[in-house]
């Protein structure tokens, strides 16, 4: 049985209209502009409001990337969430999503892989397209990590913002789509970025809450170190599952999480930051959402076209990993 070659037909990104600054921050905790962009490169973030759940951030970038697909809820088999900030710890965002744009037949659930979701989740929502089961599927990356932040911690508070990005997958034109994916998992490893407490292990009570343990916990030297290593380890993997050399990238669309970052691994891959997606100067570290905004603002500002080489690689809780390679085809956006 010949292999379906599944691409992206629709691509969309919400982000809410207020912005904390690096000023903003310098009057919460002991911190400054200078110092924040020196060592992560972020400038602003945006931050949800009160009422804005993961749900309503990825609903909106949903209805976007449908209308660029040209498709309707109804022609949707299956909605994907990836999230580390889920409406509920049940039912799934996906499903809240699902009602909210009626799509009738989707079924529906979440993917919890903290930065790495959206990798995740793309991988798996095309192999359900490549063996036949479904026609269409939604996927979709959406954070409010602004309410799980510890607004007086400098070290993790600086790196988040809010924002939702989302595609639409379905059978492309053999040659192009997703050629190659890459994931990898290291548990061990996992207390360097956790939540404690909220979870069946450590369940919420009055001292979970007054000693912080509902916020990001994270140990930035150690996922500095690993995220430089797995970020080219990751890349070339894909590249070369693709059959393609790193040289015959176009478009490195890294996870949003620190400039320092983005650019070791450039460095590492020999490729120029004029080759790099980056966003995160304007929204900082939108975890599962990080890859697709700054891919959706690629496509729209044209830098991105037709027949172009990516590869989307991120790092996250877990500790995981993920990289993707796609031959852009743009069926479905400008086509």
């Amino acid at each position: 049985m010949k292999k379906i070659s599944v691409g992206i037909s629709g691509i969309g990104s919400y982000v809410p209209d207020k912005i904390l600054t690096n000023y903003d921050l310098s009057q919460m905790v002991e911190t400054s502009n200078e110092w924040i962009v020196e060592r992560t490169g972020i400038e602003t973030r945006r931050i949800a409001d009160k009422d804005q759940a993961a749900s309503d951030l990825a609903t909106r970038a949903a209805i976007k990337a449908l209308e660029s697909a040209n498709a309707t809820p109804d022609e949707i088999d299956l909605i994907i969430v990836a999230t580390a900030t889920p409406d509920h710890l049940f039912p799934s965002t996906a499903c809240v999503v699902q009602a909210n744009l009626n799509a009738k037949k989707a079924a529906a659930f979440d993917m919890s892989v903290g930065c790495t979701g959206f990798v995740y989740a793309v991988a798996t929502g095309a192999n359900f397209i490549s063996s036949g089961i479904y026609k269409k599927v939604l996927v979709i990356g959406s954070e409010v990590l602004s309410k799980i932040v510890n607004w007086e911690d400098r070290n993790t508070c600086v790196l988040f913002g809010d924002g939702a990005g989302a595609v639409v997958l379905e059978q492309c034109k053999d040659g192009y789509g997703i050629l190659s994916y890459e994931l990898g998992s290291d548990g061990k490893d996992r207390d360097c970025l956790i939540v404690p407490a909220g979870g069946s292990k450590l369940p919420a009570s009055e001292d979970t809450v007054k000693n912080k343990l509902h916020a990001i916990q994270m140990e930035g030297r150690d996922v500095f170190k690993f995220a430089v290593r797995i970020m080219e380890k990751a890349s070339i993997s894909a590249t070369e599952k693709a059959g393609l050399k790193v040289e015959e990238l176009d478009f490195l669309v890294p996870h949003q999480a620190n400039i320092r970052i983005i650019d070791a691994a450039l460095k590492k891959l020999n490729l120029s930051r004029d080759k790099a997606c980056i966003n995160l100067n304007k929204y900082g570290n939108m975890s599962s959402a990080s890859i697709p905004v700054a891919l959706d603002e690629a496509v729209r500002d044209g830098r991105i076209q037709k027949g172009d080489n990516l590869v989307m690689v991120a790092f996250g809780a877990g500790l995981t990993w993920g990289s993707l390679v796609i031959r852009w085809n743009k069926e479905g956006i400008d086509d």
